[in-house]
């Protein structure tokens, strides 16, 4: 079988992941400070590429960087001030202390530029249209100038995303030269995915699949017990927790995310507290809402000391607050999280 083995969810293909990187590594490497795991050339699709969201007490993942980081991207920015905000960690990369280089994948993808003036995201979308086949609709990340010095500490991992037209569903690839299959692997699908619902919308089309290749997914030592517990939670519970995804809205477009990315500002610069009755007035549908909010639980997490407000917390996805709940288990009061 030379296609990719298919999976439901994200949650079924991270977990395979995990398992086969743990149960059968083909090799230990070294480099770069960090000690892995390796198995090279992964590959995998999902059938359900809104399904994007594992629900892994475990994992701790952080639904506002997720987010955000799809809207960092969507923004063509490269600065820390808006990414470092919600993972400073991204400070340790840059080089000039203000904007980050290969990580930076949204200038790549989202900034018009060229002599037609347009985005590569532009370009394959109006592929797409006037060449419903295409096989040139691809985005191309990583430079070829990215290993003139070895020393740098920000290269892009991802190589290209490229969008297929087929029998009336838009589908995704992404190729990438590595993933850290713990922690990166999680992110990356989820920006990617969004890229592609987002994408989806813009031409009024059903999501298809995504795919993802990778040639050295990895966990790196230090994370390997982490991820056993991982594997040992998912094992006791079969099938997994989950909460109904949520689609992006149809009529999704530019000025939608316009209007998220003002509100974005404002509350990661504390100039705005926003409470639900406040968002239900945005001129957006309730799905960017409840993101908008789920920005506002973040600003009450930096910018604060109390718990998240319960009324924000009611207002947000159930899955985001149960996210919410496991990474910030002080702050978050027990009785506003339902499994």
């Amino acid at each position: 079988m030379l296609t990719p083995a298919s999976f439901a969810t994200f949650t079924d293909a991270y977990l395979a992941v995990l398992r086969t990187i743990v149960d059968e590594p083909h090799f230990v490497t070294v480099g770069r400070g960090k000690d892995a795991w390796e198995v090279p050339n992964v590959s995998f699709r999902l059938a359900n590429p809104i399904a994007r969201t594992p629900y892994l007490a475990g994992r701790r993942a952080n639904p506002v960087f997720n987010v955000a980081e799809f809207l960092w991207y969507v923004a063509g920015r490269d600065d820390l001030d808006m990414i470092a905000y919600y993972a400073p960690r991204l400070r340790q990369l840059s080089v000039d202390g203000q904007h980050l280089a290969g990580t930076a994948y949204g200038p790549r993808l989202f900034t018009p530029g060229g002599a037609d003036g347009r985005s590569q995201f532009q370009r394959t979308l109006d592929l797409t249209v006037n060449e419903r086949d295409s096989k040139r609709a691809a985005m191309i990340i990583m430079r070829p100038d990215e290993l003139e010095d070895s020393s740098h500490p920000d290269v892009a991992c991802t190589l290209a995303l490229q969008l297929m037209l087929r029998d009336g569903a838009l589908h995704m690839t992404g190729y990438m030269r590595g993933n850290d299959a713990k922690i990166g692997l999680l992110c990356d699908v989820y920006s990617f995915t969004m890229i592609l619902e987002f994408a989806a919308r813009l031409l009024r089309v059903p999501v298809g699949t995504y795919t993802h290749h990778v040639g050295s997914m990895h966990i790196n030592t230090a994370d390997l017990d982490q991820v056993r517990a991982i594997l040992a939670e998912a094992e006791s519970a079969p099938g997994g927790g989950s909460f109904p995804a949520d689609p992006m809205p149809a009529a999704t477009d530019w000025s939608v995310i316009s209007e998220v990315l003002d509100h974005e500002e404002a509350l990661r610069t504390n100039q705005w507290a926003l409470s639900p009755a406040e968002a239900a007035d945005l001129p957006v549908d309730p799905y960017w809402q409840r993101i908008v909010l789920l920005l506002e639980a973040y600003r009450q997490l930096q910018h604060t000391t109390e718990p998240v407000t319960r009324d924000v917390l009611d207002a947000l996805h159930p899955g985001h607050r149960w996210l919410l709940a496991h990474r910030w288990p002080d702050r978050i009061p027990a009785a506003a999280v339902q499994r």
